[in-house]
C-alpha cells in the first residue's frame, strides 16, 4: 500500500513541471513586458512573442528572455505605432544634418 502511494506521488511530481511550462513562459513574458513599460516604452510600441529556440532567429527581433527550461525564447519587436523620434538629427557641432 505504501509503495503505491509513493508511486502516485512521484508520478504527480513528474507531471507538474510539464503543466507549469506554459504558465511559466506567460509569467516570464508578463514580467519582461512590465519592465519594458516601466522603462518608458509605450505598450503599443512593441510586441513580445514566445517561439521555439529554432525559430528565434528572426529579422528585426531581439531575444529578451527564455523559458520552459530554455526550450523557448521571448522575442522583442518594435512596432510602428510606438514613440518614434523625429528624423531630424543633429551633427556633433549642433547644426541640423542635411537629408541625403
Amino acid at each position: 500500500m505504501q509503495r503505491s502511494i509513493w508511486l502516485g506521488v512521484s508520478l504527480l511530481a513528474a507531471t507538474v513541471p510539464v503543466l507549469a511550462a506554459q504558465t511559466s513562459c506567460d509569467k516570464v513574458k508578463a514580467d519582461i513586458q512590465q519592465k519594458i513599460i516601466g522603462n518608458g516604452v509605450a505598450e503599443s510600441g512593441f510586441s513580445l512573442t514566445i517561439v521555439p529556440n529554432d525559430q528565434a532567429d528572426q529579422p528585426d527581433a531581439q531575444v529578451v528572455g527564455h523559458c520552459a527550461n530554455d526550450t523557448q525564447k521571448i522575442l522583442y519587436t518594435r512596432t510602428s505605432s510606438g514613440n518614434s523620434q523625429a528624423s531630424s538629427t543633429a551633427t556633433q557641432d549642433g547644426t541640423p544634418a542635411e537629408p541625403q
